[in-house]
């Protein structure tokens, strides 16, 4: 689903780089949070322009050095964000030329409070501003980190359909060549309990783990403690495709971008 927002904003930026199901009570919210956001974590921030803002949070981003100008470009850059949603009071009436600009905008602004966070850099606030602050965060989240419905029940039927036709030989190389015996029921409800708790813990954590991945080495790991021992052929196939994938896709995505490059 990420990635085909990926694709849907790259192609189509006017309809889907900002989501457009917020109402105008949402985008007056954010007005009013952006400027109470900006008092609270820089009260002297009038006079920086937007440009000015973009320049030093993009080289923050960049290179993570911290300096005074930062939380001061950032505070502008918030306050602005929402004068600037609320002047157009819907979405839609956002100018295409307009989309793009104001979507940087609110990436740049949510990467920096992130990693200012992150470091603790932000400046000391009270606990009710402290609080503004991460309603103020949620709320700019709410424009870019959306799916349409629609993605949701095109990719679940995708991968529904893919599983009816391709489930056997998959089922096969799980439940049967990563050991030496078939698995037993008990095996397969270990399995999938690890991977599910494994899996649910690293998505709490943010952290980009493969689901087949978790799902071989729970079912390698009831096979090693039932005693029926592994499959070390299969184990070394899996193994092999699991590290050469990352550097081959690399090289061919990276490949195939430069060559796009020189005709495009």
């Amino acid at each position: 689903m990420g990635l085909i927002m990926l694709i849907l904003i790259g192609c189509v930026p006017l309809a889907y780089s900002l989501n457009k199901n917020l109402d105008n009570a949402h985008i007056q919210s954010f007005q009013q949070l952006s400027q109470q956001t900006a008092t609270a974590i820089y009260p002297q921030h009038e006079n920086i322009t937007d440009e000015q803002a973009r320049t030093v949070i993009t080289k923050y981003i960049q290179t993570k050095e911290m300096n005074p100008a930062v939380v001061p470009a950032l505070a502008g850059l918030t306050d602005h964000l929402g004068e600037r949603v609320a002047k157009y009071g819907d979405i839609d009436n956002i100018p295409e030329a307009e989309v793009s600009v104001i979507r940087n905008d609110m990436y740049l602004s949510t990467t920096a409070f992130k990693r200012l966070d992150k470091a603790e850099q932000l400046p000391a606030m009270s606990k009710d501003q402290d609080k503004l602050v991460k309603e103020y965060r949620k709320n700019l989240d709410s424009f870019l980190q959306y799916i349409p419905t629609w993605v949701k029940v095109a990719v679940a039927l995708a991968l529904g359909l893919g599983t009816m036709v391709g489930w056997k030989r998959i089922v096969v190389t799980v439940g049967e060549r990563i050991g030496k015996n078939h698995m037993t029921y008990g095996q397969g409800m270990s399995a999938e309990l690890v991977a599910m708790t494994t899996i649910a813990a690293a998505d709490g954590l943010g952290m980009p783990v493969s689901t087949t991945h978790v799902l071989n080495s729970a079912v390698a790991g009831t096979m090693v403690a039932n005693k029926s021992g592994l499959n070390l052929q299969m184990v070394r196939t899996i193994l092999s495709a699991w590290i050469f994938t990352l550097p081959a896709t690399i090289c061919l995505s990276g490949g195939l971008y430069w060559l796009f490059l020189q005709f495009v």
